[in-house]
């Protein structure tokens, strides 16, 4: 087998920086930057591209196996990228009983770019890493042989590929004054993107990580992450885990106005799960006076808004 051709779908890399003029963080002092991964490819969005692309090019045409909830931007962007390069894929999901029900728009979305899904009750999928209970669910979808790939796509393929996005960061400060970025944000779900985000920053550099799901879990697995993708831990990084507004998939109203009027502001899609937290957050963060005057901090888009 051979590993197929990513560079035939065009990525835009780097991805491109935006500055973005907004009196909530300039009367503070704050220079706002968003770096547009969601820019990078129409189907692969963001740190999915980062993610998924050194993965796809290891599963060198064989079937992908992943996993993922209703909701998972990750299974999307897989199916998406098994139906652009030929791939098959098969897409196991959090909750036998939804199979009984019909899809939702995003389950569809991977059903119609030719992923096979596999619906496994929650004690099973809790269980899923344990050698006995994948080698099952590989026999049971006919794909003893298959990549597979973890929940999030989050793995030291993926960490390593990650690395790329702070490289651009940190080449762009190294270019000239005007490109220095003090602070990195993002979302984060299972960590893997700020794992290696983190490995690729200078060292004036850190990196704020702002979950979306709670529980307080996400240190250890963003330093297991490192620890098998760099043998220990990378860079300047931290978590505020204030921001998750109940747990993944949550949407109250106050964010999805805050969302809304983002956009209104400054013509950026902005997605609910993730990127929307992110940006909350740190408007409030700015009030709270935690980045310095004159600090230049880069919010990661790492998706948009889907359907």
């Amino acid at each position: 087998m051979t590993s197929p051709d990513l560079a035939a779908l065009r990525p835009r890399l780097p991805s491109p920086v935006q500055e973005i003029a907004d009196g909530r963080f300039g009367r503070h002092g704050i220079r706002l930057l968003l770096k547009r991964d969601d820019l990078i490819h129409p189907d692969l969005i963001g740190n999915k591209w980062r993610k998924l692309a050194p993965n796809l090019a290891a599963a060198a045409g064989r079937t992908v196996v992943t996993f993922g909830g209703a909701y998972s931007n990750h299974l999307r962007a897989t199916a998406a990228a098994g139906r652009l390069l030929g791939l098959p894929t098969v897409g196991v999901i959090r909750g036998q009983e939804l199979s009984d029900r019909p899809l939702n728009p995003s389950l569809a979305r991977c059903a119609a770019d030719g992923m096979r899904l596999h619906f496994v009750d929650r004690s099973t999928y809790r269980r899923k890493t344990a050698p006995e209970t994948l080698a099952a669910i590989l026999r049971t979808v006919d794909a003893e042989d298959a990549y597979v790939i973890p929940e999030g796509g989050s793995n030291s393929l993926a960490v390593r590929g990650c690395r790329a996005l702070g490289e651009e960061l940190r080449a762009r400060a190294d270019a000239d004054a005007d490109g220095r970025v003090d602070v990195v944000a993002l979302a984060c779900g299972t960590g893997g993107t700020l794992a290696g985000l983190a490995a690729g920053l200078g060292p004036d550099q850190r990196v704020l990580g702002i979950p979306v799901l709670k529980g307080g879990f996400l240190t250890a697995d963003i330093e297991g992450l490192q620890e098998h993708a760099f043998g220990g831990r990378r860079g300047d990084w931290s978590l505020d885990d204030r921001f998750h507004f109940g747990g993944y998939a949550r949407v109250p109203a106050e964010l999805d106005a805050f969302a809304g009027d983002f956009e209104q502001r400054h013509g950026v899609p902005v997605e609910r799960l993730y990127v929307a937290k992110l940006l909350y957050g740190l408007v409030a963060l700015a009030d709270e006076g935690a980045f310095p005057r004159g600090s230049t901090v880069a919010a990661v888009i790492t998706g948009r808004p889907f359907p």
